[in-house]
């Protein structure tokens, strides 16, 4: 062996010289095959972004004649729905239609405005039109077509159809606007430098290409001068089915990828200069780390074994400084997991244990119960907390809940006291003795609540509900306590709030219950199990039936008629009361709008339907299907509908009166402030309810709240009606207190619809007195 080479193996035993060596020869590689490929790349790439950019602009092109056949649409929509116009219409009052058109014409910015009768002549406004192209255009909107491109005079038109009903179909709106080379030049604004767009329906393109060649997946590519141009089409909607229209797209693509000659010589520049870094730095990185492998190696394998030991440091150089590194980075987890866990497990507002740690410790807790001890479980919220976020501020609320929760680590010393969520809480006691007094510790936490807490700007007073579980009479395991603790919550929220509840077995019951009647709710509403009974109301001063009141009834397939105080209630809280409330509306209008015109429909409507703004909508649709003026529907709501947010509710039933519809205050004199809310809204009509109804006779305060009643409805301009009516006496001392309308049992219960045709019939033009009609009644309905 010649010595000579000696050195030269040497210094390849280096790890240091190995890693050097082949990272250098990596590196070269790699950069040399990047030279290769990078100006085929960046010129593929141009291409890419070319085809990319031509797909988005004739998407952008799709969606531009679109909204404007949108805008069209919704114009021609508007003139079409006019009653003005549509009588013009019927009548052929060809002058008033003409000026009708050109309005459209020149409000929705298009130049060509058409109307086509089902028998008749055309009348349009803007360029002629010949037979042909009328005759096109008929066959096109009678087969059903309402959108696309057809040809007039030659030009190329983007075009809308909106039908005339009266009520039926009795012709089309079309409105037209120019698809010509300068509509087009104003859609390739919106393109990059270089495309252009222009509408084809046939004929080979530049370059010989056929115009089928250029509606593939991507552009057709063609040489024209000596220059590379793509060409991509796509199709258009026709509203003339003899045309086949396309948007044809020209793009230079020699001028874009002429753009991209910068970058390809900044790539190879750079590519040079890397390649020189990547090998210095390559150099010095492998020694810098291959001393240090071995020590780390061990180190790192000990972490992933959950060890938290830190490397000793001898030396301050870059081993040392590294090992350093190494250190802090073991600490830094240290706390991560330290920190990621008491996350985790606490509330980041209070710091109390979360709902997870709380489950946790309860499962242990009930593992090492002992026989004769107990558990309990408490679970509360404050009462109204709702009200303080919403007038106060979410940042007042939260320094509640603080406060709230340090008042209870002092008053509940050795409990483990969890925020589960919100404003809702759980404390967990365990080894509880058996002769304890389970009912003394709600005491202790209620009485948390006994005085107001001081907080940086406010004084605030509350109180909480508490529901109590107790292991193991009310279950042994985790999910079940709290289930049961969460029943009892929810009874002491029901019975009035700030007050303690234990489970009972009924609570648990009651719920399943409950949630059996959710799901035979939601299957009833699929099924169409509901439907209307109809009560009469009657008019004193005509002395005869002047409407109905709409009750929804559930016929239960296995538990007969469900009472709607049973299913009103739920259906309010789940928000079925939505579809249910949609049904009976459009139900009871159907029915009315089959009734003489002098007879109203009165449907109540739930607070909960006031938060949606549809509201308004949905009854205009509900009036319009069924063809019923908007003065025979009456609309009945409660005083509690106004509790909420009075300003919104006005605001919603002012809609609603804009709409034509009549509008009732129900229940009136059983809530609170309720001149207030006469005040607020002018209603239509006054329901005095049953409960002062019910001793009329006897009763002089009955007698006396009903006569100030009647009298400030009539110096209002209102209605009044009383409800519950059972007997002539009753009816003899409304009608002395000056009470305009009644219903109840006196005349007629609530009825099914088979019966309210003949109740009208016999008792439309009756002159008797409501007894004695109920009397007629019931012995036609025998007969």
């Amino acid at each position: 062996m010649d010595s000579s080479t000696l050195p030269l193996r040497g210094r390849f035993r280096s790890l240091a010289t190995r890693i050097t060596v082949w990272y250098g020869v990596v590196i070269a590689l790699t950069f040399g095959a990047f030279i290769i490929v990078a100006t085929d790349g960046v010129e593929r790439y141009a291409e890419s972004v070319a085809t990319k950019e031509m797909a988005t602009n004739a998407a952008t092109f799709d969606k531009i004649l679109e909204l404007q056949a949108r805008q069209m649409r919704t114009s021609a929509d508007v003139l079409a729905a006019d009653f003005g116009f549509r009588e013009a219409f019927a009548l052929d009052d060809q002058p008033t239609i003409t000026s009708a058109l050109e309005s459209l014409r020149v409000r929705a910015g298009a130049p060509l405005a058409i109307m086509i009768p089902l028998q008749g002549d055309f009348i349009s406004t803007g360029a002629p039109m010949n037979a042909t192209e009328q005759d096109a255009l008929w066959e096109a909107v009678d087969s059903g077509i309402d959108r696309g491109v057809f040809q007039v005079g030659g030009r190329y038109h983007n075009a809308v159809a909106a039908p005339i009903l009266i009520p039926d179909l009795a012709g089309w709106l079309v409105l037209a606007r120019p698809l010509d080379a300068a509509a087009m030049r104003e859609l390739a604004r919106l393109a990059p430098a270089g495309m252009s767009a222009r509408i084809r329906a046939s004929g080979p393109l530049p370059g010989g290409i056929d115009l089928s060649q250029a509606s593939g997946r991507a552009p057709v590519e063609t040489r024209l001068d000596g220059e590379r141009v793509l060409y991509w089409s796509k199709p258009l909607p026709a509203l003339d089915t003899s045309l086949k229209p396309r948007v044809v797209l020209r793009y230079e693509l020699s001028s874009a990828l002429a753009e991209y000659n910068p970058i390809k010589y900044l790539l190879l520049a750079l590519s040079a200069v890397g390649l020189t870094l990547s090998v210095l730095i390559g150099a010095f990185v492998s020694r810098g780390i291959t001393r240090p492998i071995a020590t780390l190696e061990n180190a790192a394998r000990e972490i992933s074994r959950g060890s938290r030991d830190t490397v000793s440091i001898t030396t301050d150089d870059e081993v040392g400084r590294l090992a350093d590194s190494f250190n802090s980075m073991v600490e830094s987890i240290k706390e991560r997991e330290e920190r990621i866990t008491h996350i985790a497990l606490h509330d980041e507002l209070t710091g109390l244990p979360n709902r997870k740690l709380f489950a946790e410790q309860l499962e242990f807790a009930l593992g090492r119960r002992a026989s004769t001890h107990r558990i309990a479980i408490m679970y509360f919220d404050l009462d109204n907390f709702k009200a303080v976020n919403d007038t106060l501020g979410h940042p007042v609320g939260d320094e509640l809940l603080r406060a709230v929760a340090e008042r209870l680590r002092t008053s509940m010393p050795g409990a483990l006291i969890s925020r589960q969520g919100g404003d809702e809480f759980a404390i967990l006691i365990d080894q509880i003795e058996p002769h304890a007094k389970i009912a003394l510790l709600a005491d202790r936490v209620s009485a948390v609540f006994h005085s107001a807490f001081q907080l940086s700007d406010h004084r605030l007073e509350t109180s909480s509900s508490i529901g109590i579980a107790v292991a193991p009479t009310d279950g042994d395991c985790p999910d079940e306590l709290i289930k049961n603790a969460d029943l009892a919550l929810y009874r002491a929220k029901k019975e009035g709030r700030n007050c303690s509840c234990f489970f009972e077995q009924a609570m648990d019951l009651e719920a399943r219950k409950r949630h059996q009647m959710e799901i035979d709710m939601r299957e009833a509403v699929r099924e169409g199990q509901f439907l209307l009974n109809y009560q009469p109301l009657f008019s004193l001063e005509k002395n005869r039936v002047m409407g109905f009141e709409a009750l929804v009834r559930w016929q239960h397939p296995l538990r007969g008629l469900v009472s709607p105080a049973e299913f009103i209630p739920l259906a309010e809280d789940t928000g079925m009361i939505v579809p249910i409330s949609e049904w009976v509306l459009n139900e009871a209008c159907q029915r009315a709008g089959q009734w003489p015109d002098d007879i109203r429909i009165a449907v109540n409507l739930s607070p909960v339907l006031f938060k949606n703004a549809g509201l308004p909508l949905l009854v205009m649709q509900a009036l319009d299907k069924a063809g019923l003026k908007p003065n025979r529907l009456e609309l009945e709501v409660t005083e509690s509908l106004f509790i909420d947010n009075i300003e919104r509710t006005t605001a919603m039933l002012n809609a609603l009166r804009d709409c034509g519809v009549r509008i009732a205050l129900d229940d009136f004199g059983t809530g609170y402030s309720s001149l207030n809310y006469l005040r607020s809204f002018p209603f239509d009509k006054i329901k005095i309810d049953k409960s002062f109804v019910d001793d009329l006779a006897t009763d002089i305060s009955s007698q006396a709240i009903i006569g100030a009643i009647t009298a400030l409805a009539s110096a209002l301009g209102m209605e009044t009606i009383a409800e519950g009516v059972e007997d002539k006496d009753q009816l003899e001392a409304l009608r002395a207190q000056g009470c305009s309308n009644i219903q109840g049992y006196l005349f007629s219960r609530p009825v099914g619809i088979e019966l309210v045709d003949a109740m009208i019939a016999d008792m439309r033009y009756t002159q008797a007195e409501p007894g004695e009609a109920a009397e007629h009644g019931r012995a036609r309905r025998v007969a």
